[in-house]
């Protein structure tokens, strides 16, 4: 199968019940500017590229939100713990990018968006939400071409530094992509 658009990505998401049931899932937390992001969007699409008939486990499912007014951790966790009795089967992650940039020791993010666009992987720089009729939205501020082409490289952010490239290039092998989706071009620094 082929994927040319943000329509087909959509759709795809639509399609499958499990995605949708974790969108739903989250959207009843009420988070600002909240999205469910990474490896949820992407492994979706390079399954789907690469015909597998069943989904790729993943290890977390990330869901990030933006509150300036409260950046205590304390709050995520209990976020999570409230989607583990929602969902106990899924391995949620919430994390709120107004404090991430301390963690990360980078400038401040100035939205979520902000937050995806400076993920280490274009591929993986991208988020699904349900606005307020749940329809499926997707933000992808690197784009799809690099997904959708199985391009695995890094967002602009990433290459600046030597630093940052390094980061890149260690999280090529931990995460050792390319044993999964055999497809995929990795574009090394």
């Amino acid at each position: 199968m082929m994927i040319k658009s943000e329509k087909e990505i959509i759709n795809l998401v639509k399609e499958d019940q499990w995605m949708m049931d974790i969108l739903h899932t989250v959207k009843l937390l009420n988070l600002p500017d909240w999205w469910v992001c990474a490896g949820f969007v992407r492994s979706k699409i390079w399954d789907t590229l690469h015909d597998f008939k069943e989904r790729t486990e993943i290890p977390d499912i990330d869901v990030i939100y933006f509150d300036r007014e409260q950046i205590n951790e304390a709050e995520e966790k209990k976020y999570e713990q409230y989607l583990r009795t929602l969902l106990p089967n899924i391995p949620w992650s919430v994390k709120n990018e107004a404090r991430m940039h301390l963690k990360n020791q980078i400038p401040p993010y100035s939205s979520s968006v902000d937050a995806i666009s400076k993920f280490p992987e274009t591929a993986t720089a991208l988020g699904l939400k349900l606005d307020e009729k749940n329809d499926v939205i997707l933000a992808a501020p690197c784009g799809i071409s690099d997904v959708i082409n199985l391009q695995l490289k890094p967002t602009p952010y990433f290459a600046k530094t030597k630093e940052l490239a390094f980061i890149y290039e260690e999280r090529i092998v931990k995460k050792n992509w390319k044993s999964i989706w055999n497809n995929i071009k990795v574009n090394h620094i």
